[in-house]
């Protein structure tokens, strides 16, 4: 079976953010698609600092906030979609942080997982913010799933976002849409296989 790990980047582990991300692990799990949803916006998640150590670990030399714990379970799913209340018209920085060292950290091959992230508002910045955490994914060669609008819901807590129709059906089409795209993945690397790749990754800099 497929599966789908949903990060709930907020603080509050049952608000907004929580609602959006529910309602596409409800259309998911309708499509046959497992999920979890796993809570870290509560913790204290300190950022990468780039010692580089995960590349002889193969893992976060920091180990105890779940960036690691995640890292495997991110290993073995289909998907994976992040959800983050907007602070300034961006993400929030413990998901960020939690992000910029899982994806630097888990040095396994991220490419065609599909990806989604959501967002919730009361108002405004959220596209800045979707904009930011969808760079993650296509660093990744994660293909991104789209709905019919962007992804956010709006409100001030969970109740405001259920009132939100057009934010809830976008979250609905958005799990519909990942869980068609992560079988079609799968049929076509059982047919054909996954792109070519090439092996040696240049890297150049801009300074000579």
């Amino acid at each position: 079976m497929s599966k789908v790990l949903l990060i709930n980047g907020s603080p509050h582990a049952h608000g907004c953010t929580y609602t959006a991300l529910s309602t596409v692990a409800d259309e998911l799990n309708k499509d046959g698609v497992e999920t979890e949803i796993i809570h870290i916006g509560h913790k204290d998640i300190r950022g990468c600092i780039g010692c580089c150590k995960c590349w002889e670990l193969g893992k976060c030399v920091f180990d105890k906030d779940m960036v690691n714990e995640v890292a495997i379970k991110f290993k073995e799913a289909d998907g994976l979609v992040v959800g983050s209340p907007v602070y300034y018209a961006g993400a929030n920085g413990t998901l960020t942080s939690f992000l910029d060292r899982l994806f630097f950290s888990a040095s396994y091959e991220k490419r065609f997982k599909v990806g989604a992230a959501v967002v919730s508002a009361r108002r405004m910045g959220t596209t800045a913010a979707l904009d930011q955490l969808n760079k993650y994914f296509l660093h990744g060669e994660m293909p991104v799933a789209a709905s019919r609008y962007w992804n956010a819901v709006h409100g001030n807590n969970s109740e405001e976002v259920m009132k939100d129709e057009e934010g809830l059906q976008t979250m609905r089409v958005l799990g519909r849409n990942m869980a068609f795209l992560i079988r079609a993945i799968r049929a076509e690397r059982e047919r054909s296989g996954l792109p070519e790749q090439e092996t040696k990754r240049i890297s150049t800099n801009f300074i000579r």
